[in-house]
């Protein structure tokens, strides 16, 4: 079965917009997980707009199911990562003022420095996935790099699902063959959602783990925290 991570990023950002602790990360972590959330995800930013570092080892002692930590491998982050000793690192290359994440690696041109970063993480038994498009030169890049795991970014298929699913997956399919033969574990995220999830898991073999923020939450407002992480179970049976 495929993990569902719920990332809680969007959280914190209603918290930071009036201050104080409402809500609160750590309940809201904990509730994550009680209610069938087999992860928590957090991607912590230099300038923390929402999740802060502090935040991120408080959470530490609360998260018992699987802790994934997303980010730039600064050395700021670098440093975090080792502190708390996640279950997961998963090395994003986006920009400090991005709005969000916006592609994956180019694991040709960047290759000794994620084996460096990942040998890092390695040495204190932290498993790594590296942040990806599903192109296949770059699923090959990533195999060189010692990383245990992708995450494919989704976007693209995320926008052109509605119009034609079969293309819009074809990539990841690909992709994906490649890196189960490769020895690679495969994770996904950014723009899934409760309309497009079910397909890109029956069509893209050997898929452990999905991280789910903006989507999850948003429709969490409408139809409640509890109900909605089981509908997204419901989509990865």
């Amino acid at each position: 079965m495929t993990k569902l991570s719920v990332n809680i990023n969007k959280i914190a950002t209603i918290r930071n917009a009036r201050g104080g602790n409402n809500p609160d990360i750590i309940k809201v972590a904990i509730d994550c997980q009680n209610f069938g959330a087999e992860g928590i995800t957090v991607h912590p930013r230099p300038d923390e707009r929402h999740i802060r570092y502090d935040d991120v080892v408080k959470l530490r002692y609360v998260v018992y199911t699987e802790f994934n930590i997303e980010g730039n491998p600064t050395q700021d982050f670098i440093d975090l990562v080792l502190k708390v000793k996640p279950e997961q690192v998963t090395l994003v290359p986006d920009a400090p003022d991005a709005i969000t994440s916006n592609a994956g690696w180019d694991t040709i041109k960047h290759n000794g420095f994620l084996k460096e970063v990942i040998a890092q993480f390695h040495s204190k038994g932290i498993r790594t996935s590296i942040f990806l498009d599903p192109i296949t030169e770059q699923v090959y890049g990533a195999k060189e790099t010692g990383t245990d795991r992708i995450e494919f970014y989704t976007e693209h298929y995320a926008v052109n699902y509605p119009t034609n699913p079969k293309s819009a997956i074809s990539d990841y399919v690909k992709a994906s063959k490649i890196a189960k033969e490769l020895g690679l574990g495969i994770n996904a995220g950014h723009d899934l959602s409760l309309d497009n999830l079910n397909y890109f898991k029956q069509n893209i073999d050997g898929l452990l783990e999905v991280s789910i923020g903006h989507a999850l939450i948003c429709d969490s407002l409408y139809l409640g925290l509890h109900n909605t992480i089981q509908l997204y179970k419901k989509q990865l049976l």
